[in-house]
């Protein structure tokens, strides 16, 4: 899969470079040449100078084919504007952007923006949110039988009741990521548009579970 990142700053740096390492190409845009010092000698993917929000360079950057865009530069307003250009001229979902003010990461989220804030491990939040759920785990039992993952169910499970997503999914939804915030489901919570589900499912099925829910229910056999 292909991914692009907007900012080589010490987060973009880290994403792009774990991107690669996991076996995906990747793209790295950022206005300084100078801030690609920051990636590996290593690393082979594109290095692409320019603004993150321009048509042209996100072209160059291979968007037409991008399974993700992080936007992780230094500023708010960069990376929302950025986010927003690649989801509504482009079409692509999967995007997510470093927002420092809290109450406007609330905002995007609504927007349908999944934000990330600038924590220590910021990098790791931007890998599992643009990532497959398969690919990014978040907690493994001792046993390695049952995974924590991430979730995002077709738009046509919106107003379904967890419990059916559940049964679907061979899994349990320890708490749900809504509006920026971490909810535990309640037993007539039901799935909004835009919420993340996180949950627990046995190792050797998650795939099938995220394969599951990216269709619409009447697709399910």
């Amino acid at each position: 899969m292909h991914f692009i990142v907007m900012g080589c700053g010490r987060v973009g740096a880290a994403a792009g470079m774990a991107l690669e390492g996991r076996g995906h190409t990747v793209a790295v845009i950022d206005q300084d040449p100078a801030a690609f010092r920051r990636l590996s000698t290593g690393f082979t993917g594109q290095r692409v100078t320019g603004v993150g929000f321009d048509r042209e360079i996100l072209r160059q950057a291979g968007v037409a084919e991008a399974y993700g865009f992080a936007a992780v530069s230094s500023g708010d307003n960069s990376n929302v504007l950025a986010a927003r250009v690649v989801r509504e001229s482009f079409g692509l979902d999967n995007v997510v952007a470093r927002i420092y003010d809290p109450d406007r990461a609330e905002l995007y989220q609504r927007l349908g923006i999944a934000t990330v804030a600038t924590v220590p491990w910021a990098a790791d939040q931007v890998l599992r949110q643009i990532l497959p759920a398969g690919a990014a785990g978040e907690y493994q039992d001792p046993s390695g039988r049952l995974t924590l993952v991430r979730l995002d169910p077709h738009p046509d499970w919106t107003g379904a009741d967890l419990t059916d997503i559940e049964a679907a999914a061979g899994g349990r939804v320890a708490f749900i990521g809504r509006f920026g915030q971490a909810e535990l489901p309640g037993p007539r919570t039901v799935y909004q548009a835009g919420d993340q589900l996180h949950m627990m499912v046995p190792t050797d099925a998650m795939l099938a579970a995220e394969r599951i829910l990216a269709r619409p229910p009447q697709a399910r056999p």
